[in-house]
């Protein structure tokens, strides 16, 4: 551990369990006091992993921790995290992370309103309207660090014809919600170049393996199609201690980490992850 985060101030999304919660490990484990944002406090009725777990295993590594249980599809719960954060942290967030999405794959010609608006609500809205909330004591600070999470599935497919074979057939609605939060990415980066303020999102290159999605597509992946937790966490962890030049980009994690010859780290940074980028 090297303690780089130590005096700043992290929120993240989407914490009970899977990416988001290995993120708030790893940055608590830097030193960062971290608020940890998710829809309930204990288990879900059928994924491991819980909000109280997480805010524990942070609590562990020696840093003030904020457990805010909140509704991010409802504008009302999504307006009270910042502040809850800052008040329960004790100052203005310096690193937001931008974890919490929905992912309910369908068909688009089948695909329910209901569920189109509450994909949209979460996966683009709810960013938005955090990076809004804390952007202005970012710029007055002239640093600041805002990193959201893509998805692969925001790429167009070649074709025709078109290979959508497995998940590919249906997530293209999920994958365009990343589309428009990678948009919004670069397009808020732009306009805050200069602020100190970095935006950028990243995406894993091959599949994490969060208890989710084991879940729905862990029996279709091979070997070579899964990157470990520490690889996803370690790339996010860098966008969070970036210099103000890296901004508006949109990164794949183990590319990111090659390209930047990072060493990936077990949650805890205390030691190097034993399998680099497998798990």
């Amino acid at each position: 551990m090297t303690a780089r985060l130590a005096g700043r101030r992290a929120l993240v999304t989407g914490a009970s369990r899977g990416i988001g919660a290995g993120i708030a490990e790893r940055l608590a484990s830097e030193g960062a006091a971290v608020a940890l944002v998710a829809r309930t406090l204990d288990h879900h009725a059928v994924l491991a992993g819980s909000l109280r777990e997480t805010a524990e295993r942070c609590r562990s590594l020696g840093v003030d921790v904020a457990v805010i249980v909140a509704d991010l599809t409802r504008d009302d719960e999504r307006d009270r995290v910042v502040p809850e954060a800052v008040e329960a942290l004790g100052g203005p967030i310096d690193i937001l992370v931008n974890n919490a999405a929905a992912a309910i794959y369908d068909r688009i010609d089948g695909y329910p309103r209901k569920r189109r608006r509450l994909m949209v609500e979460l996966n683009v809205h709810c960013p938005v309207d955090l990076a809004q909330a804390v952007l202005a004591d970012m710029t007055a600070r002239g640093e600041g660090w805002i990193v959201n999470l893509s998805s692969a599935s925001s790429h167009h497919p070649d074709g025709p014809p078109f290979d959508l074979g497995g998940v590919r057939g249906v997530y293209g609605y999920y994958g365009a919600t990343k589309a428009m939060l990678n948009r919004i990415t670069t397009a808020m980066a732009s306009e805050l170049h200069g602020t100190g303020v970095r935006v950028n999102t990243v995406e894993p290159r091959a599949a994490v393996l969060s208890e989710g999605a084991d879940q729905l597509v862990g029996h279709q992946l091979s070997a070579d199609q899964i990157e470990s937790m520490e690889a996803m966490c370690e790339a996010v962890l860098w966008l969070c201690d970036c210099g103000p030049d890296h901004t508006g980009a949109l990164e794949s994690s183990i590319d990111l980490l090659e390209r930047e010859a990072v060493t990936v780290m077990n949650l805890q940074g205390s030691a190097a992850h034993p399998n680099g980028y497998r798990p």
